[in-house]
């Protein structure tokens, strides 16, 4: 695949479609500008068993699958902006617990916005990333992240909690 070919619902052996869709009440406030949302639509593929999300666009909308199952767990809409770039418009999610275990809004709006920002687009994400741990943090005080959620590779964000 050259640079700029963007990966198609047929780039992935295996994906299942959202079977339980919530709508996403709080959606990030962040504009991508044009030459991010040039860089969303070529999508993202996992590289190695450590990453945990393949990403890619069917015209405004992106699609986030979980590499392992191939579980649609994001379906994304996203608007153009007066004066350039894009907005999410609308988000549904998976509700379904035996395939995806939200933490409500809140955690999803950080999780659409780090697969994004962070995997997709390559960004430190650093505020994203300690937002979502203090989300995260159990009422003793300790931070419970199922396999590492704030922990980066190459590829982006790691872990999130498992399907």
């Amino acid at each position: 695949m050259t640079a700029d070919a963007s990966l198609t619902r047929e780039s992935f052996r295996r994906l299942t479609t959202i079977t339980v869709p919530r709508a996403v009440a709080q959606l990030p406030d962040r504009i991508w500008t044009d030459a991010e949302w040039h860089r969303i639509r070529l999508g993202y593929q996992a590289q190695s068993m450590d990453e945990r999300w393949n990403v890619f666009a069917e015209g405004d909308v992106v699609f986030m699958h979980r590499s392992w199952t191939g579980h649609g767990i994001y379906e994304v809409s996203f608007a153009s902006v007066s004066g350039g770039g894009k907005r999410i418009a609308s988000a549904v999610a998976e509700s379904d617990p035996r395939r995806y275990r939200s933490m409500g809004d809140a955690y999803d709006r950080l999780m659409l916005e780090l697969v994004l920002g962070a995997i997709v687009l390559g960004e430190s994400a650093v505020e994203l990333r300690s937002e979502l741990a203090e989300l995260t943090r159990s009422p003793s005080g300790s931070s419970e992240l199922a396999a590492g959620v704030v922990e980066r590779s190459a590829g982006g964000l790691r872990s999130e909690p498992q399907a």
